[in-house]
């Protein structure tokens, strides 16, 4: 009953990106040709509420849920990883069609080619598991 809420929540928010068109194949495909403002004002978006509600949280001092407050660690300095994982990341999601948590979404919607794009960024996050002590960062 406790993981209801979890449950709920990712459903309304698949709902969402569905009726957004921000899972969809050709709404992405327009967004790295550059074609269509869409999937950047949704990305652009987020970002923007994003940092509203960091600096809210900030600002505001506010507590999380079991009264702690909240802390958010300073991240690393470094440009390389960023500019590297971020191209890779790209790639990845021009090639599959689908960053991350739209897989499911998709999945979830009927297009069960999403298996093998899952199998494979669960393969990825695996291999870099095993070879992350071997990798700078």
């Amino acid at each position: 009953m406790k993981l209801l809420k979890f449950l709920l929540v990712g459903v309304f928010f698949g709902i969402v990106l569905v009726k957004s068109e921000a899972v969809s194949w050709y709404r992405i495909f327009e967004m790295f040709k550059f074609q269509s403002f869409h999937m950047y004002g949704i990305i652009g978006s987020a970002v923007f509420l994003g940092i509203l509600f960091l600096w809210s949280i900030k600002k505001l001092k506010l507590k999380s849920i079991d009264g702690n407050a909240i802390h958010l660690p300073a991240k690393d300095k470094g440009f390389t990883r960023y500019l590297l994982g971020g191209s890779i990341f790209g790639m990845g999601w021009a090639l599959a069609g689908a960053c991350p948590g739209p897989m499911y979404i998709l999945l979830g919607t009927g297009v069960f080619s999403m298996l093998i794009v899952i199998a494979a960024a669960v393969l990825g996050t695996f291999t870099y598991g095993v070879l992350k002590d071997k990798l700078p960062h």
